[in-house]
């Protein structure tokens, strides 16, 4: 009897486990399609958020306000600050939306517009893992550092008021098309054009821009005569250095997540600046007698710049190649071409982000192996000789609309409001006649 009964109990139990199954089937499918936020890669997408805002300021204001005179290091540092406040506003009303939701191959829609529909359970696409207020706050950071690194370009020249109105236009009729186009589901991701972190979204732009301006508004009132040194270079070192640390965010924390992917762009970003910095100051050790500082951090940041499109992409050895490459031709880009050019970049923005976002952009279409970028994403060496050619078609696009679009915003500013401080105003220093304020 007992044992009768031992066998009923079992083929119950059995017939109860062979219909589970069918009962939760309907659980695990819904729990498989609602995104699990993952508390380890939000806690890194909130530091690389907070890194990639270091970036700015105090970063690029400090890098930027050492390599000016004195009687401008104030309103070099302002405009920094200024962008930040500027375009934070703008990407939560308008940018963030045409940037990054769906939309046509060339602009996003409006439903995110005043973020609206923004709620604590909200996943972008693009970042499952993450809520995706942390994703959009990561992404405002790219669209604040990419026009403040413009100013470096027009440094010592352009009224406050017209710096304004022109990087509030630039923001949205510039940056937001074009990374839709590479990152938010546009036409140039679609023709499979490779940008981890920015090269062609963030450099290749504000380079571009940054020569369009300064061609527009013409060379400083005594350049090229008068000493225009910068004033306190240590200022500058601790800028680069800010800019160098928190470019981990920048870089790793475009993986979306804290992976191997993570972890290999973290790697590679240091191998290709430390290269680059090395390599800019030989170059110049050869060309010029001596090691500069000045030299050997703006070779750092080539560095900085020409990784930024491989780091997802590329092993260790690719970064090697990138660095030295991105140190000696932006010493050329910053010297040789910008004499032989005769325009007057300040800062060497375009020297600096517009030919090491190109090299690095292109380089990414030879070096990119897809054991690391995942499936399909590989470059020359890796068997995809294709891929060269669609990044520099990729390159050439955002520099055609980069170009013309900069152009017609800064003649509409010019006729609106006028771009440039006067004669007087620039000789006796922007500090004290756009701020009422000076460093003493």
């Amino acid at each position: 009897m007992i044992v009768k009964l031992r066998k009923l109990l079992f083929a119950a139990g059995a017939a109860g486990a062979l219909s589970l199954p069918a009962v939760s089937a309907p659980v695990v499918a819904w729990a498989a399609d609602k995104p699990k936020l993952d508390s380890g890669d939000t806690a890194w997408m909130l530091t690389s958020t907070a890194l990639v805002l270091m970036m700015t300021i105090p970063g690029l204001a400090m890098f930027y306000a050492g390599m000016v005179r004195k009687k401008n290091v104030l309103a070099t540092a302002m405009q920094s600050f200024a962008v930040v406040c500027l375009v934070s506003v703008l990407w939560m009303v308008l940018g963030y939306s045409l940037a990054f939701t769906q939309g046509s191959a060339v602009i996003g829609g409006t439903s995110r517009l005043f973020m609206s529909g923004l709620a604590l359970d909200s996943v972008h696409d693009l970042a499952k893992t993450i809520p995706e207020s942390v994703y959009m706050s990561f992404q405002l950071t790219f669209a604040i550092i990419t026009p403040a690194l413009i100013a470096g370009a027009f440094a010592e020249r352009m009224k406050f008021s017209a710096m304004m109105w022109f990087m509030g236009l630039w923001s949205i009729i510039v940056y937001a098309p074009i990374a839709h186009w590479v990152w938010g589901g546009g036409f140039l991701g679609d023709w499979g054009v490779l940008d981890f972190a920015g090269g062609t979204v963030v450099h290749i732009n504000a380079g571009v821009a940054g020569l369009v301006c300064c061609l527009v508004l013409g060379k400083r009132r005594g350049f090229g005569v008068e000493n225009m040194a910068p004033h306190n270079l240590v200022l500058s070192v601790i800028g680069a250095s800010l800019l160098w640390v928190g470019w981990f965010g920048f870089n790793a924390g475009s993986a979306g997540a804290a992976s191997g992917n993570a972890g290999m762009a973290m790697a590679v970003t240091q191998f290709a600046t430390a290269t680059a910095a090395l390599s800019w100051m030989f170059a110049e050790w050869i060309a010029r007698g001596k090691p500069s500082v000045l030299g050997a951090i703006s070779g750092a940041v080539a560095g900085l710049v020409a990784i930024t499109p491989a780091s997802g992409f590329v092993n260790p050895a690719g970064s090697l190649v990138i660095g030295i490459a991105a140190g000696v031709l932006c010493f050329w880009g910053s010297t040789g071409l910008k004499h032989a050019m005769g325009y007057d970049d300040s800062l060497d923005a375009f020297g600096v982000h517009g030919v090491g976002g190109f090299v690095g952009a292109m380089l990414t279409g030879v070096f990119a192996v897809e054991a690391i970028g995942g499936d399909g994403k590989k470059g020359l060496i890796d068997g995809n000789a294709g891929q060269v050619l669609t990044q520099l078609w990729g390159c050439l696009v955002c520099m055609a609309w980069c170009a013309i679009a900069t152009f017609v915003i800064l003649k509409l500013v010019d006729a609106l409001i006028g771009l440039r401080v006067t004669a007087e105003e620039e000789v006796e220093g922007l500090d004290i006649n756009l701020h009422g304020e000076t460093v003493h």
